[in-house]
């Protein structure tokens, strides 16, 4: 990792500091993704079953998998990790369900009452990314707040073969629409609808690029009329830490992003020359460790090791670079809270390592990625669901706020407008006349 001290920087080298991965934004993505999303419209499931076997190498002949077939995969999956999951889902069902939305009424003024309401969204897509390190933990984070939510066609895709364990995780969150399909076709199949796969009305779930492309295509294609959970990108984190915490965790909280794929990207932003130093060194020892030692390295050659004066300075450096994961290990780590201002989830303290966050406390790993979380939310039971207001006006309530709404329609030149309270006005006029 490159070391930097940012006092020493220029504004553009500043910039350059907190640029995301190289590998993001492959120009003839795009090109790719809109023909796949046409042949699915177009040919619908002979097309997906193609695509099946020429991307995920899998001969399948029906994309939905039947009762029987989840059932079995379920018997299959170990006692420990059943256990793992449910301790998991029941953390997560415990904090999505503390989201539930109190519904407002009230009188803006005598006789206008206003009111906003929730309701679920019915139909909703989750994506679960499979290929060699399949997201089970993925799956409890949508389709809890989907259930929750009272959302009443919940359908699941992943990419086949379908790991058990993710099947497992599906059933015991009462989904029961699962079909094998992943990559950009699956995105499709949920946006358009074919002959097997129910058309959805909001798309939810990570993925790679293609996933990602795919999803923000058909979320501005009007023929689809679908939504999205939020725009994504590759993993990151971000790690602010002083000269009391340990290096050893700062290094393995960098690596557990890094090891997520070559185009993930790790920040460590200190105050202290020393403790940069140590957590170089760390680096270098854990990572001869891994497994996925390669998918990290190539993540760590577009990171950075950032210096500050400060930690308040260090939280700017945060806030500029408005990460995914942000893990603050200091002596306080609470006092440097207020400082935050962009971030899609906070770790406090030395024993909060991000996994935490991804599997099993409680809060939701969906999260925004490539500097959105400056304007994007965390994923929470609010995204499962849709907001309305509700408005009632007694005729005392329209005599009392009609002039008002007739004097702005008027200055805007909409005498439509202004006519719809005038005649309601002149009737209730008359009303009071004749009585």
């Amino acid at each position: 990792m490159e070391t930097l001290v940012w006092n020493t920087l220029s504004e553009d080298a500043k910039r350059q500091a907190l640029s995301r991965s190289p590998l993001v934004g492959d120009d003839s993505l795009a090109t790719s993704v809109s023909d796949i999303l046409c042949n699915v419209k177009r040919r619908g499931d002979s097309t997906l079953i193609e695509y099946a076997a020429r991307f995920d190498k899998a001969e399948i002949d029906t994309l939905a998998l039947s009762a029987d077939e989840i059932a079995a995969a379920c018997e299959r999956v170990s006692p420990e990790l059943k256990d793992a999951i449910n301790a998991a889902r029941t953390n997560i069902a415990r904090f999505h369900s503390a989201q539930q939305f109190s519904e407002i009424s009230l009188e803006t003024q005598p006789g206008v009452r206003c009111e906003l309401k929730s309701e679920a969204i019915e139909k909703v897509g989750l994506y679960i990314p499979g290929g060699s390190a399949p997201l089970i933990s993925t799956v409890l984070m949508l389709a809890v707040p989907a259930a929750i939510a009272g959302c009443t066609k919940r359908v699941l895709v992943s990419p086949p073969p379908i790991d058990d364990a993710i099947l497992y995780a599906a059933s015991v969150c009462g989904i029961t629409d699962v079909f094998q399909i992943g990559g950009a076709q699956a995105i499709a199949a949920l946006a358009y609808g074919t002959e097997s796969v129910p058309k959805v009305d909001k798309i939810f779930g990570p993925g790679n690029r293609y996933v990602t492309e795919a999803k923000a295509q058909v979320a501005r294609d009007t023929q689809a009329a679908v939504t999205i959970d939020m725009p994504a990108g590759p993993s990151e984190v971000l790690v602010i830490a002083d000269d009391a915490a340990n290096p050893e965790f700062i290094a393995a909280d960098l690596l557990s992003q890094a090891e997520h794929g070559s185009d993930s990207q790790v920040i460590f932003v200190t105050d202290s020359r020393t403790q940069a130093n140590a957590v170089e060194a760390a680096l270098e020892r854990q990572l001869t460790l891994l497994p996925r030692r390669e998918t990290a390295e190539g993540a760590l050659s577009c990171s950075r090791i950032i210096i500050t004066a400060t930690l308040d300075e260090a939280a700017i450096v945060s806030n500029l670079y408005a990460p995914e994961h942000l893990i603050i290990q200091t002596r306080e780590p609470r006092a440097l809270l207020p400082r935050i201002r962009a971030a899609g989830s906070v770790f406090l303290g030395a024993y909060t390592p991000e996994s935490v966050g991804d599997y099993a406390s409680g809060t939701n790993h969906v999260l925004p990625t490539y500097g959105y979380s400056k304007t994007v939310s965390s994923l929470s039971l609010a995204d499962f669901c849709r907001r309305f207001t509700v408005q009632e006006l007694s005729a005392e309530g329209l005599k009392g706020l009609g002039q008002t709404v007739m004097t702005l329609a008027a200055a805007e030149s909409l005498d439509a407008h202004k006519n719809a309270v005038k005649v309601r006005l002149d009737a209730i006029a008359r009303e009071e006349n004749r009585q």
